[in-house]
């Protein structure tokens, strides 16, 4: 209970640090204040989950954030992805999972088009 109550404390925080910044700090961040939001109020675990995915297509960590918009799209589409359950299950294979097993994913994609292993 107390370490929930400490994360909304923390959000209530990035949020009104978000209301702080101004249009030139946002565009220097290359992120929209909606965009930062939503990377404020998504899920924690996401970033590992796409990285972590990503790399059953073959995708390196500096690859997949090489271009930042489509990162940060990447990112938005797992936050509000009903299939954490199957997502969960393919990444818990690890080093064995294919990608085929992750048709469920609604990056699968985009992932496959940047990809170096065959869905």
């Amino acid at each position: 209970m107390l370490a929930r109550i400490r994360a909304l404390i923390d959000r209530w925080q990035q949020l009104k640090t978000l209301d702080a910044l101004t249009d030139r700090d946002l565009a220097d961040l290359g992120m929209t204040r909606g965009q930062v939001e939503a990377f404020i109020r998504m899920p924690p675990d996401v970033p590992d989950r796409v990285a972590r995915m990503a790399s059953i297509f073959g995708i390196t960590d500096s690859d997949l954030k090489a271009n930042h918009a489509a990162y940060l799209e990447l990112l938005g589409t797992c936050a509000q992805c009903r299939d954490r359950g199957a997502c969960s299950l393919v990444l818990a294979r690890g080093d064995v999972a294919r990608p085929s097993e992750a048709a469920f994913c609604p990056n699968a994609r985009l992932f496959g088009r940047q990809g170096s292993v065959a869905a």
